[in-house]
């Protein structure tokens, strides 16, 4: 495999960039010593995933957690961005929805019956639907990724892994904020800011909000005035923090507002005549994508005992998503009875979540979770077809309209009992319950009600064991699973849950004075009943495939060398089909033979990150010039391998340097794409509403960034 990664030209000039800047740093003579010369060390990394604050470290969970440093320092801007991150992740924007598959596990396809198999969290309130998690990347304090099921307290929806997404908790003890203020090409503009206010012991507020624009990388020459693939985004959140009873009782008020506003996707058609510049397409419909929603959310926790806290959440969450697209992706198809043609579709989503916990706070032999959780939402969907007019909507030719209501409640409980000194066993169990009515309203399918009810055990077994101080080893075995639903064509199955059982070794270390950080898991999935989601006829279709196989490994490192820092992560995937399985077939919309062996869905075989920088210190001054490079092997979006199912692989650089002039100014300059590489993101597949093609990753472009902190 490493031979293979060599073999890459751009790798290997990576891995020689990367040493011979190590190289340079170590014998490089500073212009000044370190600020407070000291050894700088690595910093330890909290993690509360678990409903208690932990180190990282020493959670036998194969996890990477991106801080604010690593979010600033690497130029993460949304969440497509953490593959330059972390390993063994395929994230893929499609139409509406983000996709994200971990280990090759996740969502293959989306439908208003069908769930993520990643869960989604943000300061923990859980995001049901994928198509409302790419809007919170400001403002954070770190994303928490944890790979494997996470069936115990995160429960259904989560056989491939979870994402927590935390944002800066209100500050008691001090007014400050920062502004930022970041200008690039393609007319990109990206105004943040937040601001803390320290009432005083009891009452405090964080609010943030940002406000970004940018052009499209793609050029239509079609006679439409859209601009697909641009970016128009505003979004605000507040977080008031109140103590009360002498600090036993906390109080958390968060709200949220986003509202983008684009032009859609920028989707190359298949076989376009005209230009074969993947940055180039002809369209004539108006098309847009309009995302508005809101999420709330109060939380609170109470110290029962100075060894136990009794905490609730309860989160409301509204979105809408009205979108428009040329259904034929061309300037020159005709209406009817030619195949012009222009799709509309409208989805609501209303979400109420509940989720109570009993937690033991101290260190003790045993500590232990308890919990309940309880989930009432809705989409109600409509999608139109106009063939009559191929530039705007005018009045539908075919109609779909649906209502869907999910309920799910769980009870679940986790315990980590320490054996001797060096040993801890962690025992965990989730039940849960979910009942789905699926009401086709209107549809060529066939009209009616399909009612889906089903319960699952899920759980978790892990030993861990101290070697030494920093240096731990695990073993575990997890199940996670996802609740089954409804299909659009009255007449088709539903499809049934699916279930995902991981056993994981693994190792963490901190080593040298806590200046390299090195994990290393292995880990074997078997993947049963598992989702695919397809399109029959245009209409979207989810069966229940035999089963999956996966094995792989993943290697992620840290080190401090004086002022020069490297980072590294590599995950290497073999995840296959464990039996031969009839699957539909969207391209040639036939059902068609899927063979043992044959590789999952977005499965990258090698997805590998690393990066390197160097702290030039010239008194308060620091000049900080930073190389990193990302490289992930091909996938398929579908089952059937075909080139208009192929996603390429991709070999990228990112170069930055940032001066940090003093502790309230910093300025940053960067070029992402160094090299300029053409690489594609994800492919559609044709719909009734609009025909497939190929979504294209960002091509060479750069940017200059200003942060001022006020305190």
């Amino acid at each position: 495999m490493i031979h293979a990664l060599l073999r890459h030209r751009r790798l290997a000039t990576a891995v020689a960039l990367a040493l011979s800047a190590s190289a340079a740093a170590a014998h490089a003579q500073d212009p000044a010593p370190a600020a407070d010369d000291q050894i700088q060390v690595l910093d330890e990394i909290r993690v509360t995933a678990e409903r208690r604050s932990q180190n990282v470290q020493k959670v036998p969970i194969a996890a990477t957690v991106i801080t604010a440093e690593d979010i600033d320092r690497r130029g993460l801007q949304n969440l497509h961005d953490m593959m330059q991150a972390v390993p063994s992740i395929s994230v893929n924007q499609v139409n509406r929805s983000m996709y994200i598959n971990i280990r090759g596990v996740g969502l293959a396809q989306t439908a208003p019956t069908s769930s993520p198999g990643i869960a989604f969290y943000i300061d923990g309130q859980l995001v049901p639907q994928e198509q409302s998690i790419s809007q919170s990347f400001y403002d954070l304090q770190s994303i928490e990724v944890l790979r494997g099921p996470q069936g115990t307290l995160t429960g259904q929806n989560s056989t491939g892994g979870a994402i927590y997404v935390r944002t800066p908790a209100p500050d008691h003890d001090a007014t400050f904020g920062y502004v930022e203020q970041s200008l690039g090409d393609y007319g990109w503009s990206k105004s943040l800011g937040a601001v803390n206010f320290g009432i005083n012991e009891n009452v405090a507020l964080r609010v943030a909000a940002v406000r970004e624009v940018r052009d499209s990388f793609t050029t239509n020459t079609g006679p439409s005035p859209s601009d697909p693939g641009n970016t128009d985004f505003t979004g605000a959140r507040a977080n008031l923090s109140l103590r009360g009873f002498d600090g036993r009782l906390q109080v958390n008020l968060r709200g949220e507002y986003y509202d983008s506003d684009t032009d859609n996707n920028a989707v190359k058609r298949w076989n376009d005549t005209v230009s074969s510049d993947p940055f180039s397409i002809q369209e004539d419909a108006i098309s847009y994508m309009r995302q508005r929603g809101t999420r709330t959310s109060a939380e609170a926790t109470y110290a029962l005992t100075d060894t136990l806290d009794l905490r609730w959440l309860s989160s409301w969450q509204d979105g809408e998503t009205v979108d428009q697209a040329d259904g034929d992706r061309t300037d020159t198809a005709l209406p009817r009875p030619g195949t012009g043609r222009v799709g509309y579709t409208n989805t609501q989503i209303e979400n109420a979540i509940h989720e109570v916990n009993l937690i033991k706070t101290s260190d003790g032999p045993v500590d232990w979770v308890l919990g309940g959780f309880l989930l009432d939402g809705r989409i109600d969907a409509s999608v139109l077809r106009d063939n009559n007019n191929t530039v705007d909507f005018v009045e539908s030719t075919s109609t779909i309209v649906t209502e869907m209501r999910n309920n799910s409640k769980s009870v679940f409980g986790q315990a980590n009992v320490r054996v001797g000194e060096r040993s801890e066993v962690v025992v965990g169990a989730r039940r849960s319950w979910d009942r789905q009515s699926y009401d086709r309203l209107v549809s060529p399918g066939g009209v009616g009600t399909t009612t889906l009810e089903s319960a699952q055990t899920t759980g978790k077994l892990a030993f861990n064991y101290d070697f030494a101080d920093n240096v731990m080893g695990y073993l575990s075995a997890s199940k996670g699973y996802k609740a089954g639903g409804g299909n659009l064509p009255i007449v088709a199955e539903s499809f049934g849950p699916e279930t995902n059982y991981v056993y994981e070794a693994g190792l963490k270390s901190t080593l040298f004075d806590r200046r390299l950080r090195l994990n290393a898991a292995a880990f074997y999935s078997d993947y049963r009943d598992m989702q695919l989601a397809s399109l029959a006829s245009g209409l979207p279709l989810t069966q229940n495939a035999a089963s999956g196989k996966a094995r792989g490994i993943e290697l992620e490192a840290v080190a401090l060398l004086g002022n020069a820092s490297i980072n590294a992560g590599l995950g290497w995937l073999d995840a296959e089909f464990g039996a031969d399985a009839i699957l539909q077939n969207t391209l040639t919309n036939l059902n068609e033979l899927v063979r043992k062996g044959d590789v999952l869905p977005f499965s990258p075989d090698v997805t590998f990150n690393a990066g390197v920088q160097y702290d030039f210190v010239f008194g308060e001054k620091v000049l900080t010039p930073r190389l990193q490079y990302t490289y992930v092997s091909e996938s398929y979006s579908t089952p059937f391998q075909s080139e208009r199912t192929k996603i390429s692989s991709r070999s990228v650089f990112d170069a930055k340097l940032s001066l940090r002039y003093s502790d309230s100014l910093s300025f940053d300059a960067f070029v992402n794409n160094l090299f300029d590489d053409t690489y594609s993101t994800m492919q559609l597949m044709n719909a009734s509403s609009a025909d497939g093609g190929t979504l294209y990753g960002a091509p060479r472009h750069y940017g200059v960034r200003v942060r001022y902190d006020f305190y």
